[in-house]
C-alpha cells in the first residue's frame, strides 16, 4: 500500500538548496505545496496553504527560525516544524524543542534523512539527527544534575510498565524506530505509548518528558 501523501512548505534562503530538497521530498510522496526564502514568507505560506509540515531553515535574511516558530505558535497554526540547519549549538537545540519544534535536521545529512524526518513529524513524532539526539540527552542530564537535588528513585506513576519502559528508552535519546526495534513493537504502537505518556505526565514534548524523567529519578543520570 502506498504511503499517504504529506503536504509540506519549504523555506530556505538558498534557491539551490530549495530545489534539491523539493526534488528529494517529491520523490518520497511529499507534496511541496509552496517554497519561500524568508521568515515572512514562511508565515504567509503556512497561513495560505495550511501544510502538515514546515521545513524551516534556521537562518533567514529577515528573522531567525526561532522567531518564526514563536510567531506560528502564537497564531495557533497546527503545523509540525522541522528545523533545518548546520548549527549544532546545544542551547539553541533545546530552546527550539521547548518552543515547539518537532524536529532538528542537520544540513550535512538533510538529503539522506529528510523524507523520513518529514514523515515522522507529520505523524506526531519527534525527529532528531542522531548526533543531535546524543547532545540533547547529555545536556539535559547535565542541566538536571546541576539544578536539581539528588532524585529519589521509584515507580513512575501513573504510567503502565510498558509506558515506563518506553519513557526510559525515550530519555536515553532513542527515536521511535529504535524504541520499536528494542521492544519488538510497531512504530505506531510506540507513538501511541508516547502520546499516553505526554497526557499522563502533563508534558507537550519529548524534551519535557526527558527532563521530567531525569528530575524524578525515573532514569538515572548515568544510564545509557
Amino acid at each position: 500500500m502506498d504511503e499517504p501523501r504529506i503536504r509540506a512548505v519549504l523555506v530556505d534562503d538558498h534557491p539551490v538548496v530549495l530545489a534539491g530538497l523539493k526534488s528529494v521530498l517529491e520523490r518520497a510522496a511529499v507534496d511541496v505545496v509552496a517554497a519561500g526564502t524568508t521568515g515572512a514568507e514562511a508565515l504567509r505560506l503556512v497561513a495560505d496553504h495550511r501544510p502538515e509540515v514546515l521545513v524551516l531553515d534556521l537562518h533567514l535574511p529577515d528573522m531567525n527560525g526561532l522567531e518564526v516558530l514563536q510567531r506560528l505558535r502564537r497564531l495557533g497554526y497546527p503545523v509540525a516544524v522541522l528545523v533545518l540547519t548546520a548549527v549544532r549549538d546545544e542551547t539553541l537545540m533545546l530552546t527550539l524543542l521547548r518552543e515547539g519544534a518537532q524536529g532538528y535536521v542537520l544540513k550535512d545529512e538533510a538529503l539522506e534523512v529528510l523524507p523520513h524526518a518529514v514523515r515522522a513529524v507529520a505523524q506526531g513524532e519527534t525527529w532528531l539527527s542522531p548526533s543531535v539526539a546524543t547532545q540533547v540527552v547529555r545536556r539535559l542530564r547535565e542541566d538536571t544534575a546541576a539544578s536539581s537535588p539528588p532524585p529519589s528513585s521509584g515507580p513512575v506513576p501513573p504510567l503502565t510498565p510498558r509506558e515506563a519502559e518506553v519513557l526510559r528508552l525515550l530519555a536515553q535519546g532513542l527515536d521511535n524506530a529504535a524504541i520499536a526495534e528494542r521492544l519488538v513493537i510497531t512504530r505506531r504502537t510506540v507513538q501511541n505509548h508516547i502520546s499516553a505518556i505526554y497526557g499522563k505526565l502533563g508534558v507537550r514534548s519529548r524534551t519535557e518528558a526527558m527532563r521530567l524523567a531525569f528530575e524524578r529519578g525515573w532514569v538515572r543520570l548515568g544510564e545509557s
